[in-house]
């Protein structure tokens, strides 16, 4: 089994950034998720609500991460560390309240603008420590404005599973970009991942913490910001990958060590349930 993609996704819930090789830091990989949209109370706000944040895309430019979106003017955000005098706010993600640093009154504009609504931008403040739910491991782990987990990985024979299968009901197969992976492997038979414990990528030792409970985000076509079917992938899942907590796609996971991963890397099972 081998590492056939990599991506890195800013800003929680907007597009994707896809590397060759990105460095793990703490939290997961190099600035995954450091970025949040919130409202005006604090609250973060995803493609749940806002389909058209699928349209916002972020890159790196002049030292900074360059936000663009169709008919809108590019624009530009720090990535240097935050100033000690800069105050911060507390946003929530989920259950957790977090501290983060606003990124000032013209993001907001450009958020509120190109999403209609008023909205703020953040960046979680590089002092706080966020940890993982204990709930599926003995051992929490720093994380960023992920739903829950530093790094998601998905597997690309059991997407072609699921893909069949919505085949077979007269629905159109997808692409992996609807589960917004982190690491995407080859190898291995379909939802074999499911039974995985620890493995190792390149090396470097990763916790296997349990599977992802899927929403409403991956019936959002990532290219066009629309729902073309509001029922898929979610119903063809619940045929055969639903538990009480949801529908099943991919593994939360956790790092334990630092280092580098890249595509083509070699992946290990180390132990299994």
């Amino acid at each position: 089994m081998r590492v056939t993609a990599l991506y890195t996704y800013p800003i929680k819930s907007c597009g994707a950034l896809s590397h060759k090789r990105a460095a793990l830091d703490a939290r997961g990989l190099r600035d995954d998720r450091r970025w949040m949209v919130i409202t005006g109370d604090g609250g973060f706000v995803t493609q749940r609500e806002f389909h058209r944040m699928a349209l916002i895309q972020p890159s790196y430019a002049y030292g900074g991460l360059r936000i663009s979106a169709p008919d809108m003017p590019d624009l530009l955000l720090p990535l240097t560390p935050d100033a000690a005098d800069v105050p911060t706010r507390r946003v929530v993600v989920w259950k957790d309240t977090v501290e983060a640093v606003d990124q000032g009154d013209e993001a907001a504009a450009w958020l509120s603008r190109f999403l209609g609504a008023k909205l703020r931008l953040v960046k979680m403040a590089d002092a706080y420590t966020r940890l993982t739910s204990t709930s599926h491991t003995d051992q929490p782990a720093p994380v960023g404005f992920a739903d829950g987990y530093p790094l998601l990985l998905a597997a690309e024979s059991s997407l072609a599973d699921l893909n069949d299968r919505l085949l077979a009901r007269e629905k159109d197969a997808l692409p992996m970009n609807r589960f917004r992976p982190n690491i995407v492997i080859t190898g291995g038979g379909a939802w074999e991942e499911d039974e995985w414990t620890r493995i190792t990528v390149g090396g470097i030792p990763f916790d296997v913490v349990k599977a992802c409970a899927r929403c409403a985000i991956t019936t959002v076509d990532q290219a066009t910001g629309e729902v073309p079917d509001v029922e898929e992938p979610l119903g063809t899942l619940a045929t055969f990958r639903k538990i009480p907590r949801g529908v099943l796609f991919g593994q939360n996971i956790i790092h334990r060590a630092g280092g580098e991963i890249c595509v083509g890397d070699p992946v290990t099972i180390e132990s299994r349930k």
